[in-house]
């Protein structure tokens, strides 16, 4: 899922880059993370709708609605992340770790309307 990829049938492309638009986009299709999503806007100074002076916020929330909202790339992360955790190979764990985080900062950087 780059940037510039086209979005996958079944997939909802990305919102706007707005705290309401993510929040709708959340609400409506990755329901289970919108709890977090607004203790954690609540906790980064302030109501959801208007944090457009939290970055951080955003390109955190960015990143995790990308994975989301593509159940398929979603189990796909969760299982690397979990097979790193039960790695009993140090190198095999990095290796996992790595791949979960190159897919993490590639949604990260997936474009509105992707």
């Amino acid at each position: 899922m780059s940037p510039a990829a086209p979005v996958p049938p079944g997939v909802p492309p990305m919102p706007e880059r707005t705290p309401a638009a993510l929040r709708e986009a959340i609400a409506r299709y990755a329901p289970h993370l919108l709890a977090d999503f607004e203790a954690h806007g609540r906790r980064a100074g302030g109501d959801t709708s208007d944090l457009a002076a939290v970055p951080a916020f955003m390109a955190r929330w960015w990143g995790e609605y990308a994975i989301a909202r593509a159940p398929h790339l979603d189990a796909h992360v969760t299982d690397l992340e979990a097979r790193a955790t039960e790695a009993t190979d140090a190198a095999e764990a990095r290796k996992l770790l790595e791949e979960a985080s190159t897919i993490r900062h590639m949604a990260a950087r997936t474009e509105p309307g992707r």
